[in-house]
């Protein structure tokens, strides 16, 4: 939780604590937000009285369930399955689907608590849900990535459809998993419809859905610079991961003029002076999504690249030392501590954009907001994403197919808006210029409206 001199703050997370122990990346997630809301909650006594926030943190439905598959030598392998269906106040819940050996009910609960604010920032109508398992696809068959894919959701289809829940993908869940997910839904309801997102664009998919958050972040990025009078023209970037939205946050820098020289994976980092340009990013992507190799084989090819190995006992991450003007952290939740924050501060850097989620630690935020870095968290910075699964779940309902040209000039138009909202809600409570403070306030705004007006339930 960040610093708060706010006895209410300290008893509310206390509270819930003691409520959900053990439940650490759930608490960092609410501790972010419940210290913006309390002059909001000041001015509308009557959502103290209903209880609003007491509500908001609580999930309406949690599913756990076991998933038994059958790997390539016959094994039977047992994992668990999940979804977090947190709120549905403004519209069905949309969330991704994480298969990742790290997923617990916490990481979900802390996902599912975010994305309630993320989608109510679209101006999208679409709640807030995330679901996964702790199946590590990684190293895996296609033949078993299908398997458990189907034993997934042969229990997750009972609780999810197009207008009650409709899941999309995140780490671990791409294009292939999407596939094998939706066969085994339409095989089991005999139904066509909307109920997963990222689906190939030859089945009802959209265009610029695989770009959506790697390019929102950076359009977000761009919106602040040019509040405070700027352009990414010429900047030097920082960019963490090398997957999906790191590579397009890449390919949006490039458009716009900026200059990144760096990505990562869990052996190490990159970083090339000369910039990653578009002939380098497609290296890169033909590394990493049809080889799946590893990021130090960047610098075979590219020699004035160096490679730097991930150190697992470091107390920092010196991606995060390279001088640059501003960083997109890409890859993880909490890949940014208060060294890491410090360093980029020390060596330059104005402007934060996060294309993961909640990839700063609270300490490093802190450091971000002291020293008036432009810092757009994640729940506004990377809701790209998840705007344009609301958009193609738009054009399945209506058999629709926009143009890319379409669709990424709604994308756009969204990502100001939700600078726009996130700067007046920040100023209307007394936090001028605070994107994260803005941004939590604006997302609560409208949900807590549809709380109140729905009734105790």
């Amino acid at each position: 939780m960040m610093k708060t001199d706010s006895l209410w703050v300290t008893d509310f997370m206390q509270r819930l604590e003691s409520l959900t122990p053990h439940e650490t990346a759930f608490h960092q997630a609410v501790g972010e937000v419940v210290p913006s809301l309390e002059p909001v909650l000041d001015r509308h006594p009557v959502w103290r009285n209903e209880r609003i926030l007491e509500r908001l943190v609580e999930p309406e439905r949690v599913i756990e369930f076991r998933v038994s598959w059958v790997d390539d030598a016959g094994t039977v392998q047992v994992n668990r399955g999940y979804r977090v269906e947190f709120n549905s106040a403004i519209g069905p819940y949309k969330g991704g689907l994480r298969f990742h050996p790290t997923v617990d009910l916490s990481v979900l609960k802390f996902l599912g608590f975010e994305q309630i604010f993320k989608n109510a920032l679209t101006g999208q109508p679409i709640g807030g849900g995330k679901g996964g398992s702790n199946f590590d696809p990684k190293g895996r068959s296609d033949g078993e990535v299908m398997r458990f894919c189907q034993a997934f959701m042969s229990e997750l289809f009972r609780h999810i459809g197009p207008d009650t829940d409709v899941p999309a993908g995140d780490i671990g869940v791409g294009g292939r998993e999407i596939g094998y997910l939706f066969g085994q839904y339409k095989k089991l309801t005999n139904t066509f419809t909307g109920v997963l997102t990222g689906r190939s664009t030859d089945w009802g998919g959209s265009l610029i859905r695989p770009e959506a958050t790697g390019y929102g972040a950076v359009y977000f990025a761009a919106e602040m610079l040019s509040a405070n009078g700027s352009s990414l023209e010429g900047k030097r970037c920082l960019v963490s991961g090398s997957g999906n939205v790191a590579q397009f946050a890449v390919e949006k820098l490039n458009h716009l003029g900026a200059k990144p020289v760096t990505l990562s994976d869990s052996g190490g980092f990159i970083y090339d002076p000369d910039g990653i340009d578009l002939e380098k990013l497609a290296f890169v992507q033909d590394l990493k999504n049809n080889r799946r190799g590893r990021i130090i084989e960047y610098v075979e090819k590219y020699a004035n690249a160096e490679f730097t190995p991930r150190d697992r006992d470091a107390d920092h991450n010196p991606l995060w030392s390279v001088p640059a003007d501003a960083a997109f952290p890409c890859a993880t939740q909490n890949e940014i501590n208060g060294i890491d924050a410090a360093n980029l501060v020390a060596n330059g850097c104005r402007l934060v954009s996060e294309g993961a989620n909640m990839p700063t630690m609270p300490e490093g935020q802190d450091i971000f907001r002291e020293k008036g870095v432009l810092y757009g968290p994640g729940k506004a910075a990377n809701a790209g994403g998840v705007a344009v699964s609301a958009l193609e779940m738009a054009q399945a309902s209506s058999r629709n197919f926009w143009s890319r040209e379409e669709v990424d000039r709604r994308l756009g138009g969204i990502m100001k808006d939700i600078h726009a909202q996130s700067l007046a809600a920040a100023a209307q409570y007394g936090r001028t210029g605070d994107y994260l403070d803005g941004s939590n306030i604006a997302g609560f705004l409208k949900v807590a409206r549809a709380m109140h007006d729905q009734g105790v339930i």
